[in-house]
């Protein structure tokens, strides 16, 4: 676990150290677009924030390598080369993007050549657990296939849901949490070599997003573009696929008795692992709703609008920060819900605290529909919108020598001052601001 960690915390260094060179680099090349329909933001950011995210990958491998208890992941397998590699490309696209704004026809052919480049190196989906059958093995083009279209629409999912500062970033940090803890438990628990290369994939993933965080909190200092989103989407599809396809159910039958129970004793979360639904089930159900909604609508499913759910949480009354806690809150609770019910699936204990942890979060995505009050004896230490209409403070009276300028700003107008004097005062002082303004 030590040598994880020190992972963990290079690639959040090395991360947190670049973002802020980076983006005096995005403002110096001009990688600041102008404030689109859809943003939420009012000031122009920069973005290119994946270059600092892609060289903290650089660096949590490079330390890893040179770990005695990490570098037979490099060693055995060559899962992080395709890696490596497939990040590399992507993230190249994603410069480019974040620059020239590319077509996004051109962005969906790169992912899918992203994830053919890992594939023709070894990174790809062998065999699939099916609940009541067992282990079933794909053939080559099966495997592929597979392993394309689940990179695919995982870069997508983060992409999609990348609307709101520190929305993205944090979402895949906790998703990549839950899921390092599942790998890890295979890899040390079941000492299941094969679950060594997504645990180091997840703790690099982890230090990427906790390194950008502070710099991408609301409000915002830099963006991470698509150069960013794209990049750990692809990481985190590379993760699932590892340990999911690579990984036979076959070596847990010593442990749980036959092939059919290992199967279902792995199956809480192999399965979400596969499509990877659980672990992002968020963007993914964002990306499906604005499939269909778009296409509804005889548009591009490409096509970008202000339907994501992260908007509809600010249209219906909720504060930024207020809408990212809220994705936050549901992705934690579907992440580490589903492995919990992995690790103890009998417990009943665990079905009533997700039961009630979700009926909290219904309640906090309704808040804004109610107006809540405090009690008399509390109106005095709370703020003035949870107070009773009654109990209301009165609105301090006007400044009995004040006028009223231009464009609703207030003047003050010293004593003696009244009437037509008083007006010709505040002519003379518009009269020099507006001068002023004009000079």
């Amino acid at each position: 676990m030590r040598d994880y960690l020190l992972t963990l915390c290079v690639t959040a260094a090395v991360t947190y150290l670049l973002t802020g060179p980076v983006r005096k680099f995005a403002i110096a090349t001009g990688a600041m677009p102008e404030i689109r329909a859809r943003d939420v933001h009012r000031e122009p950011t920069p973005r290119l924030g994946g270059i600092a995210m892609f060289f903290g990958l650089c660096a949590g491998l490079l330390v890893a390598d040179h770990l005695q208890n990490l570098n037979s992941v490099f060693d055995q397998s060559n899962e992080p080369r395709a890696l490596l590699s497939g990040a590399a490309l992507i993230w190249l696209i994603g410069v480019l993007d974040d620059k020239f704004e590319l077509d996004a026809l051109i962005k969906l052919g790169a992912q899918m050549i992203s994830a053919g480049v890992m594939v023709a190196q070894g990174l790809t989906i062998l065999w699939l657990p099916i609940p009541g059958v067992g282990t079933v093995a794909l053939t080559q083009w099966q495997g592929t296939l597979l392993t394309v279209a689940l990179v695919v629409l995982t870069i997508n999912a983060v992409n999609f849901v990348d609307g709101l500062d520190g929305l993205a970033a944090g979402m895949v940090c906790i998703a990549t949490g839950a899921f390092f803890l599942y790998a890890y438990r295979l890899w040390y628990g079941y000492t299941i070599e094969a679950a060594a290369p997504a645990t180091l994939f997840a703790a690099i993933l982890m230090g990427m997003c906790l390194g950008f965080l502070p710099h991408n909190m609301h409000p915002a200092r830099i963006f991470m573009g698509d150069s960013g989103s794209m990049l750990i989407g692809l990481i985190l599809a590379a993760s699932a696929i590892s340990i999911t396809g690579q990984v036979d159910p076959d070596t847990l039958k010593i442990f749980e008795g036959s092939t059919r129970e290992a199967t279902h004793a792995a199956l809480p979360v192999f399965i979400p692992l596969i499509l990877p639904l659980t672990i992002i089930a968020i963007p993914m159900t964002d990306l499906v709703l604005a499939i269909v909604r778009r296409t509804w609508k005889g548009q591009s499913p490409f096509a970008a609008d202000r339907g994501h759910l992260h908007h509809r949480l600010l249209e219906i009354g909720h504060s930024h920060s207020r809408a990212v806690l809220i994705m936050y809150f549901w992705s934690a609770l579907i992440a580490f819900g589903t492995l919990a019910y992995s690790v103890h699936s009998t417990s009943m204990w665990i079905v009533l605290a997700v039961t009630a942890l979700s009926a909290l979060g219904l309640v906090l995505l309704l808040l804004p529909r109610f107006s809540p009050r405090a009690p008399r004896w509390a109106e005095a230490v709370v703020p003035p919108r949870y107070r009773r209409r009654g109990a209301a403070s009165v609105p301090e009276p006007e400044p009995e020598h004040a006028a009223v300028a231009d464009e609703g700003e207030r003047v003050p107008v010293p004593a003696g001052l009244h009437g037509s004097t008083a007006i010709g005062h505040r002519s003379r002082f518009s009269d020099r601001r507006k001068a002023g303004t004009r000079g």
